[in-house]
């Protein structure tokens, strides 16, 4: 299934006979007309599908209004596809980059549409149980994929400062939300500190995702493959367990109309994998020993997610989010990431 909730663009419309131009100037082989509608789903940069009779692509561009320093940079999202593209991790091909505001208002990028399935719910409702373990077993294969790539023969070997990788993760996202906060939130202070004081030691580095879940992939239409990873807002050159363990949030989260996983895996078994499991078969694939304390590494993630949130809380009640109906509701998101975060190392 494709993403949900396409729609015309009447929230956040961009001028589509300039696009049309543009496309027509500078994409190999496009040619129109052009049909554009918006994606309704996501909170940060607003996505859109292109249809035209021969091809469909996807156009991702920054929001309108004030944003966060660092926030939205989809020069970098296009600059990891394209280096990827190279490589045995599946994304979607980038076809076209434009930093020209004066065309739709905003830098945008061009990638190709792809076809397959998106599972937006954790326990995977419309699949066998026997498939829900081959999903996750391919998430988890993707996500090796990814940390084993040799970032610099790439051409990423600057895609992210060198050493100190949580130092300043911690020091960034605690910017994040102090900019955005809204009321005080005590869990996020006490969450902050502990972060500040339990440094890992563990120097890692890899190319990582940042946003690394089973909604940010499409599967194949039948079969449990992953034909692509979207969303690489948040990609840098990091701690290669901060992926692992934001994978991992689901285990600990409550979700919409569901209980967190490791609440949900202690009934009948439904072919989800255990969190050990999970994090096992990672350890398996990238010879990691299995025996990991990941409580700093999900507290980390837990305060990021928070963080993000309450950006896009905040966005919300400037009337600039992506899906701005749905965004002044996330402030309970908020409070619940951090209140588990913190229970969690206490």
């Amino acid at each position: 299934m494709e993403r949900p909730e396409l729609a015309e663009t009447h929230s956040l419309p961009i001028d589509e006979a300039a696009l049309f131009a543009h496309l027509s100037a500078h994409l190999p082989g496009f040619a129109g007309p052009l049909h554009v509608r918006k994606f309704a789903g996501g909170q940060s940069n607003p996505t859109y599908k292109l249809e035209t009779p021969n091809a469909a692509y996807v156009l991702r561009k920054k929001p309108p209004g004030t944003l966060l320093p660092t926030a939205h940079m989809v020069d970098r999202e296009y600059r990891v596809l394209a280096a990827l593209a190279q490589t045995d991790v599946p994304v979607a091909k980038p076809r076209l980059y434009c930093e020209d505001r004066a065309v739709i208002g905003s830098e945008f990028y061009v990638m190709d549409y792809v076809t397959g399935r998106i599972f937006w719910d954790p326990t995977l409702p419309a699949v066998e149980p026997a498939e829900r373990r081959a999903i996750y077993r391919e998430m988890t294969r993707v996500l090796a994929a990814l940390h084993k790539v040799d970032f610099a023969s790439v051409g990423l070997a600057d895609y992210g400062k060198p050493g100190n990788y949580f130092a300043r993760q911690v020091a960034r996202w605690a910017s994040q939300y102090e900019a955005a906060k809204t009321e005080p939130l005590p869990e996020m202070d006490s969450l902050l500190a502990y972060l500040q004081a339990n440094i890992p030691e563990d120097a890692s580095v890899a190319l990582v995702h940042g946003d690394y879940r089973l909604d940010n992939m499409i599967f194949h239409p039948s079969e449990p493959r992953v034909l692509a990873v979207l969303d690489w807002e948040l990609s840098t050159l990091g701690h290669p367990l901060a992926d692992l363990a934001y994978s991992c949030m689901p285990y600990h989260l409550e979700g919409p109309n569901r209980p967190p996983l490791n609440t949900l895996l202690k009934g009948p078994d439904i072919g989800v994998p255990s969190e050990r499991e999970f994090i096992a078969d990672y350890c398996a694939l990238t010879g990691r020993s299995s025996d990991l304390d990941l409580r700093f590494y999900l507290a980390f993630s837990m305060f990021r997610y928070a963080s993000i949130v309450q950006g896009v809380y905040k966005r919300g009640l400037s009337g600039n989010a992506s899906s701005g109906a749905e965004a002044t509701g996330y402030r309970a998101r908020v409070e619940h990431a951090a209140k588990v975060a913190w229970d969690l190392v206490r």
